[in-house]
């Protein structure tokens, strides 16, 4: 079941997920759109202000400003938003497992001319489904790589 953005805001308010940085005008009616805190483009140094420039043909990656804490019963799935696929950006995205905490990684290739990326910008979304009963081990017990992390993180 994917959640609706009154059960998100329900949750949110229990504490049963935790976004902080959450905005409630990202939310949309089935999920919630992350925005832009850093943006790595290979060989540059991470930018954390102003606009990204991606050049055309370029892989980067780009970190949330939002840091998540999800629950055992809640895994998410992430969907670029139309407006950068209609760029031509290409994402390379997955799911986020039950348990996990930290702020999102997001892989991306820029496939068309360059484009600017407003640091602050929504860039994808995060649909949240319930999962049928929690996990029987969560993220940080199954590989946890990534639990916690903070910035781009490759």
């Amino acid at each position: 079941m994917i959640l609706s953005d009154g059960k998100i805001k329900e949750l949110i308010i229990g504490g049963g997920l935790v976004i902080e940085g959450f905005n409630e005008d990202n939310l949309t009616p089935n999920g919630y759109d992350v925005t832009v805190a850093e943006v790595s483009v290979l060989g540059w140094r991470p930018q954390q202000e102003g606009i990204a420039v991606i050049p055309s043909k370029t892989w980067f990656a780009v970190s949330t400003e939002e840091y998540f804490k999800f629950p055992p019963y809640i895994a998410g799935q992430i969907w670029i938003r139309t407006t950068w696929a209609r760029r031509g950006v290409i994402p390379s995205f997955g799911m986020i497992d039950a348990g996990f905490e930290g702020d999102l990684t997001l892989s991306a290739y820029n496939t068309h001319e360059e484009i600017e990326l407003p640091i602050g910008e929504t860039f994808a979304q995060i649909a949240f489904h319930m999962l049928d009963k929690g996990a029987e081990k969560e993220y940080a017990e199954r590989s946890g790589n990534y639990q916690g992390q903070r910035g781009v993180n490759l």
